[in-house]
């Protein structure tokens, strides 16, 4: 019987502290992590990094469920970090979830 799989979740800010259509970057050693806000206030969290040529996502424009990323306006999916076609890569995305209390909570392992 496989075991399930657990996550260590990191309290990072209050939904309040991002900004809609917007991001908050956790900067980190081995590469920062953006995370990103929707209209609609999903949360979502990836690498901050553009798989084309390693613009900072977190300073790209969010609409709807992606992020255009500022350098070469590649769009990215930000529930799984790929790019939509006809580009190709991914940006590695990290589990994230909002408490019943407002707070954002990120998973790095």
């Amino acid at each position: 019987m496989d075991m399930p799989v657990t996550h260590s979740w990191m309290r990072i800010c209050e939904l309040s502290e991002i900004p809609r259509l917007g991001s908050r970057v956790l900067e980190r050693e081995a590469g920062n992590v953006a995370i990103f806000r929707t209209s609609q206030d999903k949360v979502f969290a990836l690498l901050d990094r553009c798989p084309h040529k390693g613009g900072a996502l977190s300073q790209g424009i969010v609409h709807g469920d992606s992020v255009t990323c500022p350098l070469h306006a590649w769009n990215i999916d930000l529930a799984s970090g790929n790019a939509k076609a006809p580009d190709e890569g991914c940006s590695r995305h990290f589990p994230v979830h909002i408490d019943e209390l407002g707070a954002v909570h990120l998973c790095l392992t």
